[in-house]
C-alpha cells in the first residue's frame, strides 16, 4: 500500500503541477493586462490561488515521497495537497485526477500498518 501511495501521490503532485502553473500564470496575467469582458475575469482571491498552485504541488510530492518512509505523515501532507487543491481550484475537469489521486494516495498510506514486503 506504501508503494501505491508513493506512486499515487507522486503523480498527484505532477498534475497538480500542471495545474498549478496555468492557475499562477492566468492570475498574473489577468493582473498585468486586464479582464476581457465575460471571458477572462480575475479570480476571487488571486493570491490563495498563487500560494495553492505553489504549495499544493509540493505537498503532494513530498507525501508520496514520504510514504513509504514515514507513512503517516507522508498521507498528512497528501490529505493536506488534496484539500488545498479542492479549497483553491475547486472540483472541475482539471483538477478531479489530481484531487482523487492525492485524497486516494494519502488515504493508502495512512491504512498501511507495515512495510510493503521488498
Amino acid at each position: 500500500m506504501r508503494n501505491a501511495a508513493l506512486t499515487l501521490g507522486v503523480i498527484a503532485g505532477l498534475l497538480g503541477l500542471i495545474v498549478g502553473f496555468f492557475g499562477y500564470g492566468y492570475t498574473v496575467f489577468i493582473e498585468s493586462f486586464g479582464e476581457i469582458g465575460d471571458l477572462a475575469r480575475q479570480v476571487e482571491n488571486p493570491e490563495r490561488t498563487r500560494i495553492i498552485s505553489l504549495l499544493a504541488p509540493i505537498l503532494a510530492i513530498a507525501g508520496g515521497a514520504m510514504a513509504r518512509a514515514q507513512n503517516v505523515v507522508g498521507g498528512l501532507m497528501m490529505l493536506v495537497s488534496c484539500a488545498g487543491m479542492y479549497w483553491g481550484f475547486g472540483f472541475n475537469v482539471f483538477t478531479m485526477f489530481p484531487i482523487a489521486m492525492c485524497g486516494l494516495g494519502g488515504v493508502l498510506a495512512l491504512a498501511a500498518r507495515r512495510p510493503d514486503p521488498a
